[in-house]
């Protein structure tokens, strides 16, 4: 009686094997990052003036501007 081998010998079972092993889901979860509560991507239309002066003050002028425009509409 012969003895099937632990491992697949032929090219088309190697195939299979590894194809199987990187197309096969794994059993943990990946939680996706989350948009802050309370946060809303929008587009609209600004004079480029306007955007320049936020943006010259380099990385997080984001911030500025909606810290502006609480300002302006007394929510802050």
């Amino acid at each position: 009686m012969a003895r099937q081998p632990r491992r697949p010998t032929s090219a088309m079972d190697q195939a299979e094997a590894l194809f199987k092993a990187k197309t096969t889901k794994s059993e943990e979860i990946v939680e996706k990052p989350m948009i802050p509560i309370g946060k809303e991507t929008i587009s609209i239309s600004i004079d480029r003036d306007v955007l320049a002066h936020f943006q010259d003050d380099g990385p997080g002028w984001r911030d500025r501007l909606n810290a502006a425009l609480r300002k302006a509409a007394n929510l802050s």
